[in-house]
């Protein structure tokens, strides 16, 4: 009996695949569990269409990545954080202060967990900053960290 997987059922399929599994072995363990369902021509189509929706949506996010990616190329974005007498921040310029800065400076979005930070910012100066944007698609961002009065 042919068979399309609604999970990953472990030594069978994954999520998504069809395939032929024994008659007794559909009948009574993967269709009363809801590991898979018949694999009837209606579900056969309707499983591709949502295979062709699910690509369209992945070419749609990478588009999106790459137009954040070209965008943040001539960026440099201003972050302004309080110090001590001796030049020393105050805590550090984290993830989520880079991300809010783009937002409100050059109208980028870019989530706070997608900015990838090698050492924590915690002095003024010019900085480098890569964003990964998803789709094997990166960024950087220039960070410039100025006193904040």
């Amino acid at each position: 009996m042919k068979v399309i997987f609604n999970t990953d059922v472990r030594g069978q399929g994954k999520k998504g695949e069809l395939k032929e599994v024994s008659l007794g072995y559909a009948r009574n363990y993967l269709l009363p569990r809801g590991l898979a369902s018949e694999a009837t021509p209606d579900a056969i189509n309707a499983f591709k269409l949502k295979e062709k929706a699910k690509a369209a949506q992945a070419a749609r996010e990478k588009a999106e990545a790459e137009a954040n990616a070209k965008k943040l190329e001539g960026v440099q974005v201003t972050v302004r954080a309080k110090a001590g007498s001796n030049g020393k921040l105050f805590g550090a310029v984290t993830s989520e202060a880079i991300s809010k800065a783009l937002k409100e400076q050059f109208d980028i979005d870019i989530e706070k967990n997608k900015i990838v930070q090698g050492d924590p910012i915690k002095n003024f100066g010019s900085y480098t900053v890569k964003a990964k944007l998803g789709y094997e698609v990166s960024g950087t961002i220039n960070v410039l960290v100025i006193e904040d009065k």
